[in-house]
């Protein structure tokens, strides 16, 4: 039963896909629309990553100062060992998890009101590919601006270690950065925009699917917008570690 119900949701989730391609409009008609997912998603978000990451920033050097006390290594490890964190895992993974709740519970909610009020049967009774204009620009949106908000994210948690370092005198600026250029993989930024850029899909072409075929009434649009949310992180987390098994 379990796998019957997984092949047709991913079926209907490759159709839902295929249809934003077939037939398409002109692209002009879906630029204001995609510019404003793009602010919706990437300007709507951007005061949680501010506070999400500046505190992940901060709580990651003072655990990692916490366990390296030992004299006999340098701590400049330390801002190694925070720069990578960042870049490779907490930027791209935690970050999209948290914006995976409120950017998928949004698309789920939006599209799923749309289902059950008929507003979506008005736009295909009036010749529209709804699929179109309704789902490609937020998968659109959210492929361009995750990376970027989690770009931001990556810069806010270095910059906001390497403060608590000196704030709480761990470790000078100048040691951080020492640490954090030594040992610095250069492909590991690659590797965050990658996964940030993978993420960004999943997080709204999932919620995107859920909420387009919701059924039902008001509740239905809360029980979609709860399913996007675990479907969208259960995804994330399993790309996560297919991309760390083929990549690194």
């Amino acid at each position: 039963m379990f796998s019957f119900s997984f092949f047709t949701h991913f079926g209907r989730y490759l159709f839902l896909l295929k249809k934003c391609f077939v037939n398409p409009d002109k692209p002009s008609i879906y630029w204001k629309e995609v510019m404003r997912q793009c602010v919706e998603i990437g300007v709507g978000s951007l005061t949680i990553v501010i506070i999400f990451s500046v505190f992940l920033g901060a709580v990651l050097t003072v655990q990692t100062a916490y366990q390296f006390t030992t004299p006999l290594l340098s701590k400049t490890i330390i801002g190694s060992i925070v720069t990578n964190t960042a870049v490779i895992e907490m930027a791209p993974s935690v970050t999209c998890l948290i914006l995976a709740g409120k950017i998928g519970s949004s698309i789920a909610s939006e599209l799923g009101t749309m289902r059950i009020t008929e507003q979506i049967d008005a736009l295909e009774m009036m010749g529209v590919n709804s699929a179109t204009y309704l789902v490609l620009p937020k998968v659109v949106a959210g492929t361009i601006m995750v990376p970027l908000l989690v770009m931001i994210a990556g810069f806010l948690e270095i910059y906001m270690g390497m403060l608590v370092g000196k704030w709480t005198g761990v470790l000078t600026p100048e040691e951080f950065m020492q640490g954090s250029i030594q040992y610095f993989i250069p492909f590991t930024v690659n590797f965050a925009i990658i996964k940030a850029t993978t993420f960004g899909f999943i997080m709204s072409s999932v919620p995107a699917y859920l909420g387009y075929y919701t059924t039902g009434g008001a509740l239905d649009v809360g029980r979609s917008a709860t399913r996007a949310v675990v479907a969208s992180c259960i995804i994330i987390l399993l790309f996560d570690y297919i991309l760390a098994e083929i990549l690194l």
